[in-house]
């Protein structure tokens, strides 16, 4: 994938316009704005949970790493600028497509368990918290053989977990195919230690080749998650990563 080499900053500018439709429902137009992103082939949206933090569907067991299943998806009008039409109000998870296998995808960190609250991504857990889960996680037995904690978010009583489970060794689906999941975690403080909740948040199911999936970068940026969506204008500032940034992102690379 040709992306600028660069340090500077892209922007990414998101801009809302409101309109009422004879309904008196809001429908919602959202402008993304690419700036170094000249070389993205489409934009999404999708809107992954709903504001208690319920899934919105199914994981979709046939889901196909080069086509996203998005709720919306934005139409070029011109260099670097993408329109969706027609948004319901919302948050939503924006997903970037791109030459040569890669795609840049937001999430958040959805509740695990009833009636908690999203986690921002920007909440630190303790180092310590941090490093047993790591470990607890990579060590643990798991039907996948490379099961990687990508990214962590919480405080010294729960961490969500963004985590990769990657089963790339023969299976007994058809010949040839390999298993990727990337899954919300939640570990819990109980009487001093970190326990692993038995529940979580599915957000994709993929089935495909093994020598397929090794060649892709699938990237994972917490700043193209949670875009809200509403009754008025925002802004977003967004530095798409080269080629070299996108390796530092959580998230599959080729192998």
């Amino acid at each position: 994938m040709r992306i600028p080499q660069t340090g500077s900053l892209a922007f990414f500018f998101l801009a809302f316009s409101t309109v009422v439709d004879v309904a008196g429902v809001h429908a919602v137009t959202l402008t993304v704005e690419l700036t170094g992103g000249e070389n993205i082939t489409s934009v999404g949206a999708i809107q992954r949970w709903d504001r208690d933090g319920n899934p919105t569907r199914k994981v979709d067991p046939k889901a196909q790493i080069d086509k996203p299943r998005v709720d919306a998806k934005a139409v070029k009008k011109g260099p670097g600028r993408w329109v969706f039409e027609g948004l319901k109000p919302g948050k939503y998870d924006l997903v970037l497509m791109g030459p040569e296998r890669v795609r840049i995808e937001g999430w958040q960190y959805a509740p695990v368990l009833e009636f908690d609250p999203f986690v921002a991504a920007t909440a630190k857990p303790p180092e310590a918290a941090r490093a047993f889960i790591d470990e607890h996680i990579r060590k643990s037995p798991h039907y996948e053989n490379k099961v990687v904690p990508l990214a962590m978010a919480g405080d010294e009583k729960a961490v969500r977990v963004l985590v990769m489970l990657l089963r790339d060794l023969p299976t007994s689906y058809t010949k040839g195919a390999g298993t990727l999941r990337f899954e919300i975690w939640q570990y819990t403080n109980q009487y001093g230690g970190w326990v692993k909740g038995k529940r979580t948040r599915v957000m994709h199911r993929i089935l495909m080749q093994v020598a397929a999936l090794r060649r892709w970068t699938w990237a994972w940026d917490p700043k193209l998650g949670g875009i809200e969506v509403g009754l008025t204008s925002a802004r977003l500032e967004y530095t798409v990563p080269d080629v070299e940034k996108l390796k530092t992102l959580p998230g599959l690379l080729p192998y």
